[in-house]
């Protein structure tokens, strides 16, 4: 009895790591205040691929956003959806940065809306970092740079 016990607390355990990870939490250095970076709890699609799929809230706004990792051959894409503006953060071996949203994106009704769109904090997000971006930094940078490009 108290190994099935043991298990069932071992299985509970595990299967509580599994869902809704917490993998970052950091300061956006403005008015949102601090985010929580979170794995999202099901497989996720886009477009009709199954993509990966993290969740960023911020404490002192009512955005959550969701950004779906795209893989490409060189790099990977980010394509960052929220209720209001949705963008792309592209990666291509040389540097990281902010794209409107890639067109293939249109059928899923994914677009970037112009106006909500800060056109300074956008043409300056333009190079955020220079050489390969890990996802784990990516998403961190996305974190902290996306509320500055809300009007």
């Amino acid at each position: 009895m108290k190994r099935i016990y043991l298990v069932l607390l071992l299985f509970a355990g595990i299967t509580s790591l599994a869902f809704g990870r917490v993998i970052a939490k950091g300061d956006s250095n403005t008015s949102f205040g601090k985010y929580t970076i979170e794995v999202c709890d099901q497989p996720q699609t886009l477009n009709g691929e199954e993509m990966k799929c993290y969740l960023i809230t911020y404490e002192n706004s009512p955005v959550t956003m969701k950004i779906f990792v795209d893989k490409e051959k060189k790099c990977k894409n980010y394509v960052v959806v929220t209720d209001g503006l949705s963008v792309m953060y592209t990666c291509d071996g040389e540097f990281f940065g902010v794209n409107k949203v890639d067109p293939k994106f249109k059928g899923e009704g994914i677009t970037t809306d112009d106006a909500l769109l800060d056109r300074s904090n956008y043409f300056h997000q333009k190079v955020i970092a220079r050489g390969v971006t890990e996802e784990f930094d990516a998403t961190r940078l996305i974190a902290s740079y996306y509320p500055a490009l809300i009007k």
